[in-house]
């Protein structure tokens, strides 16, 4: 194991804060894991542990036959942000700025230097892409603030890889993930292997979170360059790994397996490694995914369970307002599985509730909220 730490830039006079990674193995494939970057999103944090475990113990027998390079705590700027003993891991205090949103734009750097480079030969046309990748990155003008060096330096580390794992969760959760409809052939395994209760899938959520900035590029520069055989090279997801109170040790180690076999399967690992269940859960598109809002102030009761299956017109949850005794109940918009539910039980404007993965596309646009 190399562990490798970065200081981050901009800190003020006095203190400082640093990046560490943790590097295993060694081998022609790699694998890119990070946790927390949402930094008040725990569970991936306590999934690494196990992870960073594991890892160590298969490097020292010997087989590992890639690179795993693992990011136990992403965001160690978020992780700092406390307001009266609650985290606020979100949003940077200084800028306002979502973590896990406006990472460099790859594909834009990139496609001036391609030009006349990239031919018939995928492997070639990968090692160019993923060396010139690299390169931009590093000879960027100096980061303007301590968010973007943090964000530059986590993405000069997954840029490379095959494989990218960002581990999230959301607030009240089901265990479920995002990607691209190109790589949920390959990812199907490891939703099985997680039991995941939903995949949602897109080629553009809109704001280039980190995922999308690892795997979106090779996609752009294949339209780019329509006579080149640019294959999309890096298979990145966002797996959310239920709710934010879902640290249980016991939900850790099975998440940490599942993933250790899925990279076995990925020719990352050697060795035996349980078979992925057969049975897997029906991926449906990102934009068929309904945010429930509540139309006025008021507490809320949830009315469905977590993972329930619901029909157009199924009550979620009520809102009741205490002084005027207003009450509303808010209901489905579409078929498909109560995946995630806010952790408020307080209305407020524009503050979505209840999110539901339906299969027929009912949004446009941008379709993560901040």
């Amino acid at each position: 194991m190399k562990h490798i730490q970065y200081v981050l830039p901009w800190s003020s006079p006095g203190s400082e804060r640093s990046l560490s990674l943790f590097r295993f193995g060694s081998g022609p494939r790699k694998a890119y894991i990070q946790a927390a970057l949402h930094a008040d999103e725990l569970p991936g944090m306590r999934v690494a542990v196990e992870l960073k475990r594991h890892l160590g113990e298969l490097e020292e027998q010997g087989r590992l036959t890639g690179v795993v390079e693992l990011v136990p705590v992403a965001n160690p700027i978020g992780l700092g942000q406390m307001i009266q003993a609650t985290h606020q891991g979100r949003f940077e205090f200084g800028s306002g700025r979502n973590f896990n949103r406006d990472f460099p734009e790859l594909d834009e750097l990139l496609a001036p230097l391609l030009e006349g480079r990239v031919g018939s030969d995928a492997a070639a046309n990968v090692a160019l892409i993923r060396r010139l990748m690299g390169e931009v990155l590093a000879t960027l003008p100096p980061a303007g603030s301590e968010l973007d060096g943090l964000r530059r330096l986590l993405l000069q580390h997954a840029c490379d890889a095959d494989v990218v794992l960002d581990l999230h969760c959301d607030f009240e959760s089901i265990m479920l993930l995002y990607a691209l409809p190109q790589h949920w052939p390959s990812l199907r395994s490891l939703a099985a292997r997680l039991h995941a209760g939903a995949a949602l899938l897109a080629e553009n959520y809109g704001g280039t979170p980190f995922d999308e900035a690892c795997s979106v590029p090779w996609l752009r520069l294949a339209e780019r360059f329509p006579s080149a055989n640019i294959p999309p090279a890096c298979m990145a997801t966002t797996l959310e790994l239920r709710g934010m109170a879902d640290t249980d040790r016991a939900q850790a180690e099975a998440s940490a397996a599942a993933i250790l076999a899925f990279l076995a399967e990925q020719g990352l690992i050697e060795g035996d490694w349980p078979t992925a269940p057969e049975s897997c859960c029906e991926a449906t598109p990102f934009a068929g995914a309904q945010y429930a809002c509540a139309p006025h102030p008021g507490v809320v009761s949830f009315l469905q369970p977590l993972g329930a299956r619901v029909k157009v017109g199924d009550p979620l949850f009520e809102v009741i307002d205490p002084l005027s005794d207003r009450h509303s109940v808010v209901r489905a918009s579409t078929d498909g599985i109560l995946y995630a539910r806010e952790r408020l039980r307080f209305a407020q404007p524009g503050l979505w509730l209840a999110k539901v993965a339906g299969s027929i596309p009912i949004r446009h646009g941008r379709l993560l909220s901040d």
